[in-house]
């Protein structure tokens, strides 16, 4: 039976289904989301499939209400989505679904050509305007008595020949009117004064109010141009230029009455096309409002109706073509529900033949499914991230629902940055429902909201923690009266600038704080050499027995699995590896916390005979003796020398045990099979033989090399094991010193933070101190958010994480199987909406 500390029992089964029934039936399936289909075509191209036709029709209805969709989105219209999870609808409905698609969509581009039409139409009146408008300035310019086209004559004439041939009579100048945009303004003037050699006159006048674009729909800004010039020939390469600049041209009567005409009729053309637009615009959004109402419906339908389709070209067809064949993974647990699924499918489809549901042997590895909650999930997914577990193996996600957020408070442990943390979580939470629905695309918020659970226990964790160290913000609680009294003078404080705790002293009464810290550390200027040595040993402690619970969880694989060997090959020789050597200098550091006090009286226990933990270990692996001070005791205990020998030379036992043990075993098992195989061979081919006068066998060199590599494997495999534990043990264990470090770490730039800013706003007085303190707070809080919480935070969840993946699952977790995916309308809906927000 499957639990949260292993995975789901799987079996393989094969389904017949009557070709009628297929569709209902695995619609049934995937709403129910517990079965995964393998594939029975795996050479056939996916062009080449049974239902290829269906899945383009899917896919051709998709692109339509993609059309829509993004039609919607334009107009700003809200989708309306009620939840809703229809089920998918029936093969005959595909018919009608096209049919309302195709409508609409041609509806919908109907009326975006004509808009566009007429928006466009509406351009062209609207520049037009403003030409009127502007070049009526123009032609109304004039300056001492002479009109602008004579000034302008004037202007273009600079050669004495052309000069006197403008005295026998006026010079007609041409001219051409029309819109730019305005940042080519520059370059256009540029190149009409080159190419033409200064010939021309440009005038131009901006347009203040953006136009649209009929086109793409964005707001730009144009300029008015009119440019007169003299000859056919310069007209040509005005038009030229133009048409390079793609300025649009539009005809511009010379007379004052035809142009204010036109203008009228403009006018009167514009307002009608405003009414029209209108219209045109109603009609529109009316469309889309009504798309609006059922679109997020359709896109269910639709992608339910092509996930069907997708997975009955998985199956296979039997000969007689009416019956459909599949193979699928279910757990063992829930094959009732199946059925009962596949019975409903076959009810909806009116089909008379019942489905049938067979177990399959089958050597394969089944596929690891593990079921979770909404709070179990975001450990498992911690898990599935370093690899998913193999079948049946040992599951760690319920274990490290604990250790991890009790390591990960080691580091960051704090009432204050606790407290934020918590609060943060549990509002995540408490509006879990409103905060799912709106389905946010921000990657790095639905990576936050995923893991609310485990973020809500890292922060509870660390209060917890937060009050063992007595550390709130860098200060400390008095919740407890302290059991210092220290009996300083004004003189002695004012002057020592070191006050140092000496627990040798009466100061202290000799009873431990009840609950912590005892908050009079916080003011002891040794009181960072007091807690390294305490974080330091706490650390250590807490790998060896993380690492030895990993190690014990081995023995729970081997002997679910009934591998015998390995319990006695490698599970019983790692375990006392890690035992006699860094369990024992676990050991070693209670029974130097219970023996040596700093009040002893009696020689062999006074403080200064107290020896170094890491000293007394390193002497111990390389069987030195250790040295004491004068009047103190060598052992800690009686014969401590000789049990320490003993305890590291089992533990080097171990080395070759782990490492020999099981590679000569299994060659001794090979042999002996071999030998049988060998001896009923011989003995076959002799009774077969001797009626022909013939005995006696042949070698098989071929099998005997195939077999020295097997074993050679199997030795390399088995010495790999041995060094990476070995090694791994001693690395291991000092890796969980990061507790220790990044704990100090964050405890010293929390002090840092309050005695470099916040102190600062406490030095001000009179009214404007208030408002100091106001502005200083408000600093010290985001760097006390924005580093000591985000930064930090995510620095002790890496660190916390390695120790999970590395010292604690190298243990016991292999991590090498596959994931149980299974044929799930939901899933399917969640990807493909994950994937349309982004």
């Amino acid at each position: 039976m499957g639990s949260l500390f292993r995975s789901e029992e799987m079996t393989l089964c094969q389904l017949f289904l009557q070709s009628e029934a297929a569709y209902a039936c695995v619609s049934e399936l995937g709403e129910l989301g517990l079965v995964q289909f393998r594939d029975l075509n795996p050479d056939v191209n996916a062009f080449q499939r049974k239902f290829v036709n269906e899945v383009r029709r899917c896919d051709e209805m998709e692109r339509k209400l993609r059309y829509l969709e993004k039609e919607i989105k334009k107009d700003g219209i809200p989708m309306l989505d009620t939840g809703e999870n229809p089920e998918a609808p029936q093969p005959r409905e595909m018919i009608d679904l096209e049919a309302t698609f195709e409508k609409l969509e041609n509806e919908l581009r109907e009326v975006n050509q004509n808009a566009e039409a007429l928006k466009r139409n509406f351009l062209e009146l609207t520049e037009l305007k403003h030409i009127l408008r502007k070049t009526q300035v123009f032609f109304d310019e004039q300056e001492g008595g002479l009109n602008s086209t004579e000034s302008m004559t004037r202007a273009l004439i600079s050669d004495d020949s052309i000069a006197r041939q403008t005295n026998a009579g006026p010079v007609q100048l041409g001219f051409v009117a029309g819109v730019i945009l305005r940042e080519r303004i520059p370059a256009f003037e540029r190149m009409l004064w080159r190419a033409c050699r200064g010939n021309v006159f440009l005038r131009q006048a901006e347009i203040e109010k953006p136009l649209e674009d009929p086109s793409t729909g964005d707001q730009v800004y144009k300029s008015v141009f009119i440019i007169f010039f003299q000859g056919d020939q310069l007209k040509t390469r005005v038009k030229k230029i133009c048409e390079g600049f793609r300025a649009t041209l539009y005809p511009c009567p010379e007379a004052p009455a035809d142009r204010r005409e036109m203008a009228m009729g403009v006018m009167t053309r514009i307002e009608d096309l405003n009414t029209v637009l209108g219209q045109t615009q109603d009609h529109r959004h009316r469309v889309l409002v009504a798309a609006a109402k059922n679109i997020k419906n359709w896109f269910v339908k639709v992608r339910k109706i092509k996930a069907i389709y997708h997975t009955l070209n998985l199956f296979n067809l039997d000969v007689t073509q009416k019956c459909l064949i599949a193979e699928c993974w279910v757990p063992i647990l829930d094959i009732e529900a199946i059925q009962l699924a596949l019975r409903r499918g076959t009810e909806r489809s009116g089909s008379s033949v019942p489905p049938i549901l067979n177990r399959m042997d089958t050597f394969e590895d089944p596929p690891t499914y593990n079921r979770t909650n909404k709070f179990t999930s975001g450990f498992q997914a911690l898990i599935d991230a370093y690899g998913v577990a193999n079948y049946r193996e040992i599951n760690p996600a319920p274990y490290t629902i604990i250790t991890f957020p009790f390591l990960f408070a080691v580091m960051f442990g704090d009432v204050g940055h606790g407290a934020i943390m918590t609060a943060f979580a549990a509002w995540m939470v408490l509006q879990e429902k409103p905060l799912a629905a709106k389905k946010s695309s921000n990657e790095i918020w639905n990576i936050f909201f995923g893991g609310r659970y485990i973020i809500l226990l890292m922060g509870l964790f660390s209060i917890y923690t937060g009050f063992i160290y007595n550390d709130i913000f860098s200060k400390s609680l008095r919740i407890f009266s302290s059991h210092w009294s220290i009996n300083y003078n004004d003189s002695t404080i004012q002057h020592n600038q070191l006050l140092q705790l000496d627990p040798a002293t009466d100061d202290y009464s000799g009873t431990p704080y009840p609950f912590g810290m005892d908050p009079v550390w916080q003011l002891a200027d040794n009181k960072i050499v007091f807690l390294n040595a305490f974080k330091m040993k706490i650390s250590i402690i807490f790998g060896v027995l993380h690492m030895l619970f990993g190690v014990s969880l081995s023995l729970k694989n081997y002997r679910y699995f009934k591998n015998q060997m390995s319990v006695y090959c490698e599970f019983i020789p790692q375990l006392i590896f890690l035992i006699f050597l860094f369990l024992y200098m676990v050991l070693l550091m209670f029974l130097k916390w219970i023996i040596y006090s700093p009040k002893s009286t009696y020689t062999p226990t006074k403080p200064y005979c107290a020896p170094s933990i890491l000293i007394t270990f390193i002497n111990m692996v390389l069987f030195k003796d250790s040295q004491a001070f004068e009047g103190c005791d060598v052992d800690m205990y009686g014969g401590q020398l000789f049990i320490q020998k003993i305890l590291v030379i089992c533990a080097v036992l171990c080395v070759p045990w782990m490492l020999l043990a099981k590679p000569i075993l299994i060659m001794q098992g090979q042999k002996k099979e071999h030998q049988l195989l060998s001896n009923n061979h011989v003995g076959n081919e002799n009774g077969d033989l001797e009626g022909a006068g013939m005995t006696g066998g042949t070698t098989q060199p071929d099998g005997k090399q195939h077999e020295k590599h097997d074993l050679t494997e199997i030795f390399i495999h088995q010495g790999i094991h041995t060094i990476e534990y070995v090694l791994g043990s001693v690395s291991h264990t000092a890796s969980y010193l990061r507790l220790w470090a990044l704990s100090l770490a964050h405890a010293q730039l929390s002090e840092v933070l309050w005695q470099m800013v916040l102190s600062n706003g406490l030095k001000f007085d009179g009214w404007y101190g208030g408002i100091a303190l106001w502005i200083i707070f408000g600093f010290w809080a985001i760097l006390t958010v924005g580093i000591l919480v985000l930064m930090e935070g995510l620095s002790a969840f890496l660190h916390t994480l390695r120790l999970h993946w590395v010292e604690f699952q190298s243990k016991f977790y292999s991590g090498t199987g596959y994931t149980f995916q299974p044929f799930s309308f939901e899933i399917i809906l969640d990807q493909a909406a994950n994937s349309s927000e982004e």
